[in-house]
Formats: structure tokens, C-alpha cells, sequence
């Protein structure tokens, strides 16, 4: 048996539903470890386009078990239309309960007023605004850390959950009137409970332990693939703060996200775009203004699956992909979207900062400081004309193609494990499988 974790390198929106997707094929189990409805992971599959927010995007792999980590914070009416989705189509089961699906007890609830919340500390901040999907992300992890969040398990007492959601709405009804955001009446509050109620009954049977589930899998000899959300310069901690998502999107996430002992890993691979990109607010050096960067856009369909905002797209930073590698403990790297490369003569990557005439090596801890970085950056030839689309081995590539890879890996200190060279999910190419133990 083997556990492989799958993070984000970048900002994000790497491409991680493809490679779980194609990993969860070899894995009796995937299982989603942190963020909520704030992620978006696009699978294309048969010329099928499948958007998933909460559900590992392994479901699509009939015969596998689906599972919602404890770290993860939940919004029930995102949650039960995947669910009710993915029971049409067959691939989990009310009947075979948590072998087809399982969310944890422990997870935490985004209850209505919390995504209300958001919005209204957002339209309030100006300058100051973060950039947030506005869907009571932060607020539900400020709920859990100030212990006041309300839980799953919470919801199999309809009456202590009425008595808790009805304290929490009108405390939050307080802090909405002072942001002058819209309060709810009493009649909502009940009629919103009342709702709450009824979605939790079709998640009912999928409710468990799921850090036992997932002892007992690896125990009987079951491979479990987790799925990280975001990406890791988004970390709360390790990201470029405040421009970040609320949880740990490091693979050490999975340990407090998912129940399970550092000692039960055994491969990282880390997903990275050919390029860089990134939603919303903050710092990004090697950002292009240019039309170069709206042509990345276009080619890359560069739009965010969850808002459909547009992503600022720039040079590949390797600064910053090495700073992911160190924080995550990658065993290997898996490098999306080379196609959208294709007709470009001339590439370049960035291999060092400069701030104030001092060469920076590593991305600074301030988001003030990253903000007025200068790239360095190393010119790397392109494959013009040539295309990365339909080979099948990464021998039969343009050999510019292959040197981009080896270029990649030399900085970063990591292999390339695998290469997606278009939008479907048979146009990937394996170099080496993280599943058969220690390097990937």
C-alpha cells in the first residue's frame, strides 16, 4: 500500500483535478484534506467538462471511495448537489453508505451568515480587500480557531443544532449590522435552519470517523491518494500573507486535515503549470502586462473555475517552485499545460530576485516587499512551431520541450513525474509512478 499526497506549487489553479483524477485510478481511496467550495478542479474527461468544489475529483474513478477530511469546512447546499450529482451518475452509493463516500463528523459547517459575512467585511475594505471568493471561507476557520464553529456530527441532534445555529445567526446578525450588510428576520433564521436540516439528511449516511476509515483502509492494504485545494504560496502560513487562503495548503496539512500521522506518507507530488498564474490580489513578480500575458490567458483558458475570474498569468517563477519543494518535502513534480507554450521561439524563467539592488534567492516573508521585486530572469529557447501535443513519451517531445523540463528540474532539485500536454485526461505522459514508493 502506498499514500501520495497532491499539493499545489503555485498560486493555485495548477491543474491538480487532472492529476488526481489520473491518480486516483491506481487508489481504492482520495480524500480532500482542507479548503472548501473556494476550490475549483476542472476534469475533462471524454470531452465531458466536470466542475467539482468539494468532492475529491477522484469520484469520477467508479469504484472509489470518496472521502471529506475533517480540515475540510463544508457548505452543505455545494456539498449535496455534488452529491446528489455523482449518486445520478452512479459512483457513490446511500445504500453502501461510507465504503462509496465519507465526510468527516469533525468538519466544520459554512452556515449561511458566514459567506453573508464575508461579503460585507469585503465590500468594506477598500484598498484593504484581500481578494476572497466571498463564500465564508475565512469566517468558517475563524469560527473553528475561536471555537464557536458548528460541526457535522453537530448536525445528527437536529435540536442542539437548532439551539447552536440559532445562537451563532444572531451574533453574526450584530457584526452585519455594523458593516451595514443585510441582517437576516427570525423567520429566516428558522426557514434557513429548517433547510440546513433537510440537506444534511441526504449526507446522512456518508457521515463517519473518517481518520479511523482512512487507519483501517491503509491497515488492509488500500493505496489513498489526498487531494490538496489552492496551492502553496496561498498557505496561511508559508504564503505571500495576507493574500492567502485561510487553511494549510502544504502537504503537512493533511496530518491535522485529515487525521493521519506524517509517518503514513509516503510521496508528494507537486503541481505546476509550465507557467505562472495567479486569481485575485497580491504580489506577483513575474506578472506580464502585456499582450504576451493575454495571450497566455486565451490559449491557457486562464479563468477561475469557482468565481470565473480572470488569472494573471506571467513567466514561470523558480524562485518561488523551489520555495514550494522545501515546504512541502515534493518527491516529485508534475508540470501541466506545456501545450499552451507551443508557438513561442523564446521562454524564460525566473531564477532570482533583486529588491533595492540586494539578490534575493528566496521569496521574502513581506507581501509589501515581494510586491516591488524585480525577476531575474534566464532566457530559455522555445519550440515555435513545434508542438508537445500528441506524443506520447517525453523522448518523442521537441528537444526545446525536453530542455525546459531539465531546466525546471536542475533548479528545483526534483524529477518531473509526469507531463500533461493538453486539456484531456488520456493527453498526459507518465515518466515515473509515485505510488511504487520513494521517489516519484
Amino acid at each position: 500500500m502506498s499514500s501520495v499526497v497532491i499539493v499545489g506549487a503555485q498560486w493555485g489553479d495548477e491543474g491538480k483535478g487532472k492529476v488526481v483524477d489520473r491518480y486516483a485510478a491506481r487508489s481504492q481511496n482520495v480524500v480532500r484534506f482542507q479548503g472548501g467550495n473556494n476550490a475549483g478542479h476542472t476534469l475533462v474527461v471524454g470531452g465531458e467538462t466536470t466542475v467539482l468544489h468539494l468532492m475529491p475529483s477522484g469520484v469520477l474513478n467508479p469504484g472509489v471511495r470518496s472521502v471529506i477530511g475533517n480540515g475540510v469546512v463544508i457548505d452543505l447546499e455545494v456539498l449535496v448537489r455534488e452529491v446528489r450529482n455523482c449518486m445520478e451518475r452512479g459512483l457513490i452509493d446511500a445504500a453502501r453508505g461510507t465504503k462509496t463516500f465519507a465526510v468527516s463528523d469533525r468538519a466544520h459547517l459554512i452556515l449561511p451568515y458566514l459567506s453573508r459575512l464575508d461579503r460585507a467585511r469585503e465590500s468594506v475594505a477598500g484598498a484593504g480587500k484581500i481578494g476572497t471568493t466571498g463564500r465564508g471561507i475565512g469566517p468558517a476557520y475563524e469560527d473553528k480557531v475561536g471555537r464557536r464553529g458548528l460541526r457535522v456530527c453537530d448536525l445528527l441532534d437536529p435540536q442542539r443544532f437548532r439551539d447552536l445555529a440559532r445562537h451563532r445567526f444572531e451574533a453574526v446578525d450584530r457584526l452585519l449590522a455594523d458593516l451595514g450588510g443585510q441582517t437576516y428576520t427570525g423567520d429566516e433564521i428558522e426557514a434557513l435552519i429548517d433547510h440546513q436540516l433537510e440537506l444534511a439528511e441526504v449526507i446522512r449516511p456518508f457521515i463517519c470517523d473518517t481518520s479511523k476509515l482512512l487507519f483501517e483502509a491503509r491497515s488492509s492494504g488500500e493505496n489513498i491518494l489526498f487531494e490538496g485545494a489552492q496551492g502553496t504560496l496561498l498557505d496561511v502560513d508559508l504564503g505571500t500573507y495576507p493574500y492567502v487562503t485561510s487553511s494549510n495548503c502544504i502537504a503537512g496539512a493533511v496530518c491535522t486535515g485529515a487525521g493521519v500521522g506524517p509517518t503514513q506518507i509516503d510521496g508528494v507530488v507537486g503541481i505546476c503549470k509550465a507557467y505562472t498564474t495567479r486569481v485575485g490580489e497580491g504580489p506577483f513578480p513575474t506578472e506580464l502586462h502585456d499582450s504576451l500575458g493575454e495571450e497566455l490567458r486565451a490559449k491557457g483558458g486562464e479563468f477561475g473555475a469557482t468565481t470565473g475570474r480572470p488569472r494573471r498569468c506571467g513567466w514561470l517563477d523558480l524562485v518561488a517552485l523551489r520555495a514550494s519543494v522545501r515546504a512541502n518535502g515534493l518527491t516529485g513534480l508534475a508540470l501541466t499545460k506545456m501545450d499552451v507554450l507551443d508557438g513561442l521561439d523564446e521562454l524564460k524563467v525566473c531564477t532570482a530576485y533583486r529588491h533595492h539592488g540586494e539578490t534575493l534567492h528566496a521569496p521574502p516573508a513581506r507581501s509589501d516587499v515581494m510586491a516591488e521585486l524585480e525577476p531575474v530572469y534566464e532566457s530559455v529557447d522555445g519550440w515555435g512551431s513545434q508542438t508537445v501535443r500528441g506524443h506520447n513519451s517525453f523522448d518523442q517531445m521537441p528537444q526545446a520541450a525536453q530542455r525546459y523540463v531539465r531546466r525546471i528540474e536542475e533548479f528545483v532539485g526534483i524529477p518531473v513525474c509526469l507531463l500533461s500536454v493538453g486539456p484531456d485526461r488520456e493527453e498526459t505522459m507518465e515518466i515515473s509512478d509515485p505510488f511504487l514508493g520513494g521517489s516519484a
